[in-house]
């Protein structure tokens, strides 16, 4: 590297200078408060441990997104941590081991191999919430709207939630014979919405022609509320799995409605981000303009069975940066106090009073260069008579 080109980060990893970090910083706070009000605890798992614990649980579609290296201590494999929830999901089941419900909150900084989408991040400060030991909807919608509120308090409006279920496809797919190849491809055509591929690969195996063409329908099925009844018209033929999630969406839907009065859903059934590792409900809020969801969650229930104690398990995530950057949180505007470079005992205890009544004051530097302003200074301290005062620039 050219020694003019040392300054250079690489693609995808960014530092924070301090209005961006003051901006982020005040919004964890915020956030964190937030959660703390909702009965959530805060955690703080490790930024690198062991591949065989990170790679577990949800933590298997995250191998190609993980960076390894080797344990100097023990010759190990280790990673450094890509995604948050496995972690949070080992301090719940081996760690505190609760019978009742348990509500975990966490923010941290991770790190990817790849970004998720052009352009994006490859170290986000992730942010969300936990919600262990209760399998019913009730707590699904309990994230979601914990999920929304994080928004708003982002100052991020105009959002769209998107709503599925992988139990949907699940259901169909315990219905069929597939190798593994042809379930790999359908599942990707799906994803793409790329129906003309999904008929070309029903059409080649030999399923059942009703289910047939119910998976051929389940790519149509995303919209308003008016999908969930035509779904139930469309798998009155599926099995007791299929049925089950239908019913939990629209439960979801409906108390949602009642908590969130006026919120708009767009219902996606051939939603499948996560089918590795969610077994329920997902969700994602998506903003006009912007290619990926700028946050998303689901449930992901027995993730705990890899650390010994299965658990129900609901959550959602969002990155830091990404808020700050599309959102208009509310910070604090005022500046600083710039005071000269004195000895006085009286501006000595002056500042300190400042300080403790939660002014930021900076006191000059002897020769320094450079202003109050440089500094960050909307007012100086100045001498009037025996006091000293605050004044505006």
């Amino acid at each position: 590297m050219a020694q003019n080109d040392r300054w250079l980060l690489p693609e995808g990893i960014e530092e924070v200078l301090p209005a961006q970090a003051e901006r982020l910083e005040s919004l964890r706070r915020k956030l964190l408060d937030m959660y703390h009000g909702w009965g959530y605890q805060l955690v703080m798992p490790p930024q690198i441990e062991y591949l065989e614990s990170l790679l577990t649980g949800t933590g298997n579609d995250l191998e190609l997104q993980t960076f390894k290296l080797t344990d100097q201590l023990t010759g190990r494999m280790m990673g450094l941590r890509a995604d948050m929830t496995p972690q949070v999901a080992r301090i719940d089941a081996h760690h505190l081991r609760r019978e009742g419900p348990s509500r975990l909150c966490y923010m941290g900084s991770v790190l990817k191999t790849l970004p998720e989408g052009p352009g994006g991040s490859r170290s986000p400060l992730q942010v969300g919430v936990e919600l262990y030991g209760h399998s019913g909807v009730e707590s699904d919608v309990e994230v979601l709207q914990l999920m929304l509120q994080t928004l708003q308090l982002a100052g991020i409006e105009d959002t769209h939630l998107d709503l599925g279920h992988v139990g949907i496809y699940r259901g169909l797919m315990s219905m069929v014979s597939l190798s593994d190849e042809q379930e790999g491809q359908l599942f990707d055509a799906l994803q793409r919405k790329a129906k003309p591929e999904v008929e070309a690969l029903l059409n080649a195996s030999s399923i059942d022609n009703d289910v047939k063409q119910m998976l051929l329908r389940l790519a149509d099925l995303n919209g308003g509320e008016e999908v969930l009844d035509e779904a139930e018209q469309v798998f009155a033929g599926a099995g007791d799995e299929t049925k089950a999630a239908l019913t939990a969406i629209r439960q979801v839907a409906e108390l949602l409605k009642h908590r969130l009065p006026g919120i708009s859903v767009h219902y996606d059934l051939a939603e499948l981000r996560g089918y590795h590792y969610h077994t329920g409900v997902v969700f994602a809020a998506y903003l006009p303009g912007h290619g990926q969801a700028i946050a998303q969650g689901g449930r992901y229930d027995d993730i705990g069975m890899v650390f010994g104690r299965a658990r129900a398990a609901t959550g959602f995530s969002t990155d830091l940066k990404t808020l700050s950057m599309l959102g208009t949180p509310e910070v604090n505007t005022t500046g600083a106090i710039f005071a000269p470079h004195d000895t006085d005992p009286a501006l000595l205890a002056r500042i300190q009073g400042l300080r403790e009544s939660g002014e930021r004051v900076v006191q000059e530097l002897p020769g320094q260069k450079g202003g109050p302003g440089e500094s960050g200074c909307d007012r100086v301290l100045v001498k009037r008579a025996d006091s000293w005062e605050v004044e505006g620039l």
